[in-house]
């Protein structure tokens, strides 16, 4: 046996059943042989966009995403894609082909050890036969247990030379027993005491409480104390049609209602939630507040600088059945914001119709988000991008379905698409992405990866034909705005160029009736949605004016 195929084994065993990449000379003996172990091996047309789908991948299973490059040039190509995932805590895999060991001579040399520790990922090298298995098993525990990326970097002559190893391949997984982590009672008591003291509590969830599904334990504590309950970005809309006290995101994306009310909050029960400056503005949304805090994590400093005042360190339905166990035992039974006016205040539009400003064959953001939202079934999963006209879906989607945001990780532009396919790929189930022009365009050939693997995905373009950010942002600083602007071709008709369904739109009606085929035959599709740049966005209207909107 060789080396690369003692590798192979071990990534199989690893339960690698989908690998996102490119071919080369430094990997395809690798990519040959995990194929014959029934591996789905999905060729991309760029290598840093294979990791962005296995990015995708991995947060749509929990398992570890898995990439793979030739040496050099295709190993340099996953630079930014891999710090979105490094700064997402993503557990991913990259099996990355390296010219001969030593040889520093070679086209295609790279210090792959130096470009790892500079794009974030942990790195770990094949430098002899004998350690292949054991390089692969340290790679996916330490993806699975520190939730990172980590590079294999495999040296073309070492993949060559033969592998005599006897012992049966032991996967990380049967070296993984995850703990229960069981709150501490004295700190059940003091969460207890500052919510039985409070009278407008909160519930903040987060990420971590929607993967560890407590969703009936969160809305049995809405129920007793009387809460608002609110969400991180990153679990924007959960449990939006289980609560009529549901305020939305907590932070920069809420609402003006959202915002007024979270500030009257005297207590903060945070599960599954870090609690960072973006989700209580650094301070500004609680001002007065007390806080619980729920989670996983041994420590954790909140965006305000400060710890919780009860801070329990467990799993979220440990936690929760345990406080909502000592509430009952208490007696606690509170109104907080459970009331006839609160309730009036959640179920106001949140834009009035009447402010729309569609016409002369663009849309406003505001009422196209609207329509997709109605029109799309709550089935059908959203992921949200980054930059100025993702905004509006990041505010304005309210119906309750399954939501990916990759706002915030590093910032870059063009991620989003390329994390539904990878999320389309693991569910098998339609999918759809609602990003601007410029960040479609910088990964347009994956369309076509969309297509050739007839994947259900659709790319909602909210094209304003232009830098979104760096227009309204121009216009805010006194700059020329007019230098952000870039013109578009119809990306309908370039999207059924490249074997897809496509439509540019300019009504409702023409939306409406794009998304309905989308919706009749789900399958790889763009919508080419023509908006308006006469309206800003909310967060950006509070960012760069300082309006109280």
């Amino acid at each position: 046996m060789k080396v690369y195929e003692a590798l192979a084994n071990a990534f199989a065993a690893e339960g690698a059943t989908h690998v996102f990449g490119m071919m080369g000379d430094a990997n395809m003996h690798w990519m040959n042989a995990l194929a014959g172990h029934g591996t789905r091996l999905y060729e991309v047309r760029h290598e840093g966009s294979g990791l962005s789908m296995a990015h995708g991948f991995a947060r749509a299973t929990g398992r570890p995403g898995i990439v793979t490059t030739t040496s050099g040039p295709g190993t340099a190509q996953l630079a930014t894609s891999m710090i979105v995932a490094s700064r997402a805590r993503i557990p991913l895999v990259a099996f990355c082909g390296e010219t001969s060991l030593g040889d520093t001579s070679a086209v295609q040399y790279l210090d792959q050890r130096r470009f790892a520790a500079a794009i974030e990922c942990e790195f770990l090298q094949v430098t002899k036969a004998d350690s292949a298995e054991d390089i692969v098993q340290q790679a996916f525990y330490r993806a699975r247990t520190e939730s990172r990326p980590v590079m294999i970097s495999a040296p073309f002559d070492v993949q060559l030379q033969e592998f005599d190893g006897f012992n049966e391949y032991v996967p990380s997984t049967d070296l993984i027993r995850p703990p229960t982590l069981l709150p501490n009672p004295e700190r059940i008591a003091r969460a207890v005491e500052l919510i039985a003291a409070a009278k407008r509590p909160v519930i903040i969830g987060g990420r971590g409480a929607r993967r560890a599904e407590a969703g009936a334990q969160i809305l049995e504590l809405q129920r007793r104390t009387g809460a608002l309950l609110a969400t991180t970005l990153q679990a924007k809309n959960w449990l939006y049609g289980e609560s009529d006290y549901h305020v939305g995101i907590a932070g920069l994306f809420g609402s003006k209602i959202a915002m007024e009310l979270l500030q009257e909050a005297d207590c903060v029960i945070a599960v599954g939630a870090s609690l960072n400056h973006y989700t209580i503005e650094s301070g500004y949304l609680f001002p007065e507040a007390s806080f619980v805090q729920i989670d996983t994590a041994p420590h954790l400093v909140m965006g305000n600088g400060r710890v919780a005042d009860a801070y329990v360190q467990a799993d979220a339905i440990s936690g929760l059945n345990e406080l909502n166990a000592a509430l009952d035992a208490r007696g606690v039974d509170l109104e907080g914001f459970h009331t006839t006016e609160v309730h009036r205040k959640l179920t106001a539009p949140l834009i009035d119709p009447a402010e729309y400003q569609s016409g002369n064959g663009l849309l406003d953001p505001r009422e196209a988000i609207s329509v997709i939202d109605a029109e799309l079934p709550g089935e059908i999963g959203l992921v949200l991008g980054s930059g100025h006209q993702t905004d509006f879906g990041t505010m304005l989607f309210q119906r309750s379905r399954e939501i990916t945001s990759n706002y915030g990780m590093f910032g870059a532009i063009g991620q989003a698409p390329l994390l539904t396919i990878g999320i389309a790929v693991a569910t098998g189930e339609p999918m759809f992405v609602v990003e601007g022009d410029a960040s479609f365009l910088m990964h347009l050939s994956e369309f076509e990866t969309a297509c050739r693997y007839g994947l259900p995905v659709l790319v909602v373009v909210m094209n304003d034909e232009g830098l979104g950010a760096e227009y309204h942002k121009s216009k805010a600083k006194g700059l020329n705005a007019e230098l952000a602007l870039i013109s578009t071709p119809e990306l309908g008709a370039v999207a059924k160029s490249l074997g897809g369904n496509g439509a540019t739109v300019r009504t409702t009606g023409e939306l409406r009736a794009a998304l309905a085929e989308y919706v009749r035959a789900p399958g790889p599709t763009v919508i080419d949605v023509r908006i308006t740049r006469d309206v800003m966005s909310v967060p950006y209207r509070r960012i760069q004016y300082g309006e109280d909107v």
